[in-house]
């Protein structure tokens, strides 16, 4: 019943925000204003574009509205009194004549102001919290999400039962904008986006390929050790392959454009799986050498919308840390027990916690139900074998595959999407994948595909958020700052960070003319793990006094000892 109600308040507040919007701007054209998971938004087209002196002048008239215990009134009317009624709103209008024949149109009214909409609201302003409601920002969004529509400004709000909710809420706001890794990415030099590179497109600074390099490497050991075989495909394929995998028939609108070569149509790659295909149906394959286990971490290109573009998150360009296995239907089981076995060691290796779902048959899907009903209950029961706590996604999986998803929770409690394992149910048909049998016979193989991490890209843009950009030891791109107070003792200084070198770790030596308390401060905001601060007694008694980015001092040891403490700190992966 709170969510419920809660619901209500936010839509309500969305309607008393339009309200109070047409009070400033008569003119204004109104688009949609639902509620949403933390508060509520509406899209506006308006004379001019709104400043935050706006924002608060509009959350002064809600409250006053408010104050004055509009009752909200529930009508159904015709489609020609709908039309009149919103003869000034044209895109009321768009929405009004969209409708089917026949069904009747609602509005709700509150004093003067009329909105078409199904509900619900509350019965009365009287039931808001006026302290539970704050107006946040405005932000640029396309009428129905097209971008050949017009550009539209949203005011998103935050709603919430009480004023104690509502600013525990904007607090947790204040540590996401800290830990936001477009910023973050800037500050620490990680990497870039440029427009006369492209939108979409990530440029890797060193710092960034550091990091980047540090977990593909983890990602390699791990997956070697687990009888993967590496493979690599190219980033351009001939139009002809996707013909047969069904990607140009259900994706074309995500793939770029065709480019020719030597009058034949080639494409971007946006998968990686017809590839590995290939590679597998390279020559006869017999039963006894399944499973076959190929990984890649192949870069894709994705047609993604301008507007929905979002820093690493969302781009166009990114490497997929996929793998597909090929295996026997008497195998299933036992591969997909190895995949979560390494999904959950990895996830669980970065700090993260995690949910299962189990992701069943669509209303739409290719096979047949005997082989959803097999797949779909091969995944259940491993689940269930390992007491894996997990949630069924009815109708969740894709139209090819069942499958198992896992979401995460980084450190401010916020939901990722995070590995999948699918049982693919269209390409071993499409490309007819086999192996020779017992029997002599061509028998069908069944195929998995896995992500652990999904993209490169949006895993570390993740990552940064979830650190705060304070890596452990092992993925820092310095591990360790040597410190000298005085530029006598520089030489000493320099000798430390080549032995730290020598040793394995990424040092640096910030031998500049300032003060040691300010080299102390740029190594802790560019979240270095250690500082090394040599002067007169280190010297002389060849040590090292550690100070950690916390803030809290080690004090003196020798090199020797420093080494031995960040190799094993790195050899766990673990946190300063």
């Amino acid at each position: 019943m709170t969510e419920d109600k809660l619901e209500k308040i936010r839509h309500s507040l969305a309607h008393i925000m339009a309200e109070a919007v047409l009070q400033m701007f008569p003119d204004a054209k109104l688009g949609i204003g639902p509620a949403i998971d933390t508060g509520f938004y509406y899209d506006f087209d308006l004379p001019r574009t709104l400043t935050p002196d706006d924002l608060r002048e509009i959350e002064q008239r809600m409250r006053a509205i408010l104050a004055q215990g509009r009752r909200f009134e529930r009508q159904e009317i015709s489609l020609e009194e709908g039309l009149s009624l919103f003869a000034a709103q044209p895109y009321k209008l768009e929405l009004l004549q969209e409708l089917p024949p026949g069904e009747p149109v609602t509005i709700y009214r509150q004093g003067s102001f009329v909105d078409l909409c199904r509900g619900p609201h509350v019965d009365s302003t009287e039931e808001i919290p006026a302290d539970g409601f704050k107006l946040l920002s405005v932000a640029g969004a396309y009428w129905r999400g097209d971008e050949r529509r017009p550009m539209l400004q949203r005011i998103y709000g935050a709603a919430f039962l009480s004023g104690q909710e509502l600013q525990a809420h904007l607090k947790r706001l204040e540590e996401i904008e800290r830990r936001d890794h477009r910023r973050l990415g800037r500050e620490l030099d990680i990497f870039s986006v440029d427009p006369t590179i492209g939108a979409g497109l990530i440029l890797w600074h060193p710092n960034g390929a550091i990091i980047r390099l540090e977990i593909e490497r983890f990602w390699i050991d791990e997956h070697l050790k687990r009888g993967y075989q590496l493979v690599y495909t190219p980033h351009i394929a001939s139009e002809r392959i996707y013909q047969i995998s069904g990607h140009l028939e259900t994706y074309a609108d995500s793939m770029y454009a065709p480019m020719d070569i030597e009058g034949q149509p080639y494409r971007l790659k946006p998968m990686n799986c017809p590839g590995h295909v290939r590679i597998y149906q390279s020559r006869l394959r017999s039963y006894r050498e399944l499973p076959i286990r190929l990984a890649e971490l192949g870069t894709v290109y994705r047609y993604e919308r301008s507007g929905t573009l979002h820093g690493m998150l969302r781009v166009r360009g990114f490497t997929q840390d996929d793998a597909h296995i090929f295996c026997r239907p008497d195998q299933l089981k036992q591969e997909v027990h190895g995949v979560l076995d390494l999904t959950l060691y990895m996830m669980e290796t970065f700090g993260y916690t995690y949910k299962a779902y189990l992701a069943t048959r669509p209303e739409k899907y290719i096979g047949s139900d005997e082989q959803w009903e097999f797949a779909t209950e091969s995944l259940r029961q491993v689940l269930e074998e390992r007491g894996l706590a997990y949630e069924v996604d009815e109708g969740g999986g894709v139209f090819y595959a069942p499958k198992i998803d896992i979401k995460l929770w980084d450190a401010v409690g916020r939901e990722w999407q995070g590995p999948t394992c699918q049982v693919d149910l269209n390409e071993p048909e499409r490309f007819d994948i086999t192996y020779i049998g017992e029997d002599g016979r061509a028998q069908r193989v069944i195929m998995i595909h896995r992500t652990v991490l999904g993209s490169m890209e949006r895993f570390i843009g993740g990552l940064i958020e979830h650190y705060a950009g304070a890596f452990p030891v092992w993925l820092a791109p310095v591990q360790a700052v040597v410190i000298p107070i005085a530029d006598r003792h520089n030489e000493y200084a320099a000798h430390v960070a080549a032995r730290l070198r020598q040793a394995g770790l990424r040092a640096a030596l910030d031998d500049t003319d300032e003060r040691m308390n300010a080299k102390i401060r740029r190594a802790q905001l560019q979240k270095v793990p250690y500082m090394l601060v040599v002067g007169d007694r280190e010297v002389a008694g060849s040590t090292v006094s550690v100070r950690v980015r916390t803030g809290e001092d080690l004090g003196a040891m020798s090199v020797e000892s420093f080494v031995d403490m960040a190799l094993e700190m790195i050899r766990r992966r673990a946190q300063v």
